[in-house]
């Protein structure tokens, strides 16, 4: 089980390659306010000094340090200069320079530091990596965390306090992070920040471990007997009190491996019943063991976890594509591909199926049936036409003679003008189907063709192309369209089988006005008595024209001595407006409104079906057949291989991201599964 943490720690160093954190690995992150002692802890860890020290903020960008115990005689060169040494680090951000001086390695976090954060206690969450081998540590994986701060100083930001919460809890929210909270003993458990930062992301504290610092600077008469045995802060996984070294002993170069040795003569006479389960060393033994098992517990879902990542990046770096070797092939291929993933969403058999919402032949489908079948049916019959209109009509249509029957010729001028109203949603209906091809363009370039995208002036062309075939299809629909509208107005079928009823409707009320008439007529009378002249029909005023006019008025030049006397200007009758029907008009205005009525729908059946037919025989199939043809005729020529097929700038670099990714997650699956082999869990 010892090995678990190596693995972790080459875990660690394959997704370093890539610079990539999708992999929340085990780790050990400590936490604490400023001067709470966290360096001095980590320094007796690794047994020597190196981290940077002094007044304020000190650790600016979180340091991930990795500790791996080698053989003692496993010796390491510096650089050039030959010099060996049984301890030494490495930097990832120095690839794979060696340092054995580890006051360089405090310069070099320094300067590392400030070329990020800069010079004026900024922070950043850009960590850096820092390795340390030597014989005289535990294999362990610990970050280092800024400290907790409430004011700034010097230049830093008003929200100083914000950003340092902000950046700890990123790093402790991984749930396979185990929290080292540093408190001073010097100050009050109960107001510890570094428990009270652990408690947000860990309430039942299964992952925090305190570590209580400075047991040696507390004041007189008082000890940590009661937080070192849980009575004040309860955690979980336990608490430790270590001894730091003071400020004076650090000035006078004390060594850690001394510190030591004083921390565990000041626990066995200060602590004696807990000496042997505090101190630095017990501290190290304590976290080896909570991260072994915690390696343990976590790496069966970091097995899952790395599977499902190198799928999708597999995935990825298809949908990539590789470099172009065969120009003619490749674009060949792609013109192909898309045609007929064009064609399959139109037919509902693509790759990628649409689930937010309608999309290709489905909706298309929805616009013939729906759209455009609701709005044909919203369409009144006799919508625009009043009675006024029909009898105005059926007038107009009888000339100068009264007729007595109902004129044919008024029923075709009335039922073509409703049937004109058609051709516009016959129209609309086109254009909507075009704009859903339009569409479909679009569709097959984000979800079915994604290698598209590695080449966007094929994919402008393409684009180009299919708007081009598209609207030349266009007019040539939407005249088919308009000569069905046209063919209907052409000729008004009376002898239609559906419009058999209405005309015996028609029949049937003719037959009945002629009876009708027939028992009105008066008993004959003599010819030569028919007239009706004299005062008789001046009073009665409708025997002649004279009752047409006002009481009291003449008619224009009928005066005394005119030569145009008995002459009336019928120009100047006024014509009524409004006035109630006659029960014959009445019934007229009734046959005409149902004669309407019954050929419009038969027409409307007819365009709501041959609309439809027209809009898929001359676009939608004439697209589909000819699509791949047309692609290939406009730009599979020679002279436009290159600029064609030339990739996207970031194209490249993506590519060569994603296959690196992928190989260091074949890698880190190749690292599980040697676990296994070996039986460690």
């Amino acid at each position: 089980m010892e090995a678990l943490i190596p693995v972790i720690n080459k875990l660690q160093d394959v997704f370093n390659t890539v610079g990539a954190d999708i992999i929340q690995l085990p780790q050990i992150a400590v936490v604490g306010t400023q001067s709470s002692g966290k360096s001095s802890v980590l320094e007796s860890l690794v047994g020597r000094d190196l981290l940077p020290r002094g007044t304020g903020i000190v650790t600016r960008r979180p340091l991930i340090l990795q500790l791996v115990n080698v053989d003692p005689g496993d010796a390491r060169k510096n650089d050039d200069s030959g010099r060996e040494g049984d301890e030494w680090g490495k930097f990832l951000h120095t690839k794979n320079q060696i340092f054995t001086d580890f006051e360089e390695i405090r310069q070099e976090i320094e300067n590392e530091t400030a070329r990020i954060s800069g010079n004026n206690k900024g922070i950043s969450d850009d960590p850096i990596h820092l390795k340390i081998f030597s014989p005289h540590v535990v294999n362990l994986t610990l970050v280092d965390l800024p400290g907790i701060t409430k004011v700034p100083v010097g230049d830093q930001p008003n929200d100083i306090e914000v950003q340092i919460k902000d950046l700890i809890l990123k790093h402790i929210s991984n749930p396979n992070c185990i929290i080292l909270a540093v408190t001073a003993a010097n100050t009050d458990m109960a107001t510890s920040e570094a428990l009270k930062v652990a408690r947000e992301v860990d309430p039942d504290g299964r992952r925090t471990l305190a570590v209580v610092t400075k047991l040696d600077l507390m004041d007189a008469g008082t000890d940590a007997m009661d937080v070192l045995m849980g009575r004040v802060i309860p955690v979980k996984l336990g608490l430790i009190g270590v001894v730091n070294r003071s400020q004076l002993d650090i000035n006078n170069k004390k060594s850690v491996a001394d510190a030591i040795r004083d921390e565990h003569a000041f626990l066995q006479k200060k602590y004696p019943s807990l000496a042997n389960r505090n101190g630095t060393k017990y501290l190290a033994r304590t976290l080896n063991r909570l991260l072994m098992h915690h390696i343990r517990d976590c790496l069966p879902e970091l097995k899952t976890r790395i599977n499902v990542l190198a799928a999708q990046y597999q995935s990825l770096l298809s949908s990539y594509g590789e470099p172009v070797e065969d120009q003619s092939a490749t674009l060949l291929q792609l013109i192909t591909k898309f045609a007929t993933e064009y064609c399959n969403t139109i037919e509902g058999t693509a790759k990628y199926i649409e689930t937010a919402e309608l999309c290709g032949g489905a909706r298309i489908c929805y616009i013939f049936h729906e759209t455009f079948g609701r709005t044909l049916e919203s369409v009144d019959p006799l919508g625009g036409l009043s009675t006024i209109d029909i009898l105005t009509a059926i007038r107009n249509a009888t000339g100068p003679r009264p007729s007595l029957f109902v004129p044919e010729i008024s029923f075709e001028l009335l039922v073509k003008k409703q049937v004109k109203r058609l051709e516009e949603p016959s129209l609309r209906c086109v254009e909507l189907v075009h704009e859903e091809m339009q569409r479909i363009i679009q569709h097959c370039s984000n979800y079915s063709t994604q290698e598209l995208q590695r080449f966007p002036k094929l994919h402008e062309a393409i684009v180009e192309v299919v708007t081009c075939l598209l609207r030349k299809r266009l007019p040539i629909t939407n005249e088919m369209v308009h000569n069905l509208v046209a063919i209907e107005l052409a000729y008004i079928n009376t002898k239609h089988p559906d419009f058999a009823d209405a005309c015996g409707v028609m029949n049937n009320n003719i037959e009945e006005q002629r009876r009708n008439r027939m028992r009105e007529l008066p008993a004959a009378v003599p010819r030569d008595k028919a007239p009706i002249t004299g005062p008789q029909g001046e009073q009665d005023g409708t025997g002649n024209w004279r009752g047409m006019l006002k009481k009291g008025e003449e008619a224009p030049g009928s005066g005394p001595g005119s030569p145009l006397k008995g002459v009336v200007n019928l120009l100047d009758v006024p014509v009524p407006v409004a006035r109630k029907l006659s029960s014959r008009e009445q019934r007229d205005c009734e046959v005409i409104e149902r004669l309407i009525k019954s050929y419009f729908l038969i027409v409307r059946k007819n365009i709501q079906d041959s609309v439809p037919k027209a809009v898929m025989h001359f676009l939608v199939n004439h697209v589909k057949d000819s699509l791949q043809s047309e692609l290939v005729g406009q730009l599979y020529k020679s002279g436009l291989l290159n600029d064609l097929l030339t990739e996207s700038e970031d194209m490249a670099q993506r590519r060569k991201e994603a296959a690196d990714m992928l190989q260091a997650l074949q890698k880190a699956s190749q690292v599980i599964a040697e676990i296994r082999e070996t039986h460690m869990w």
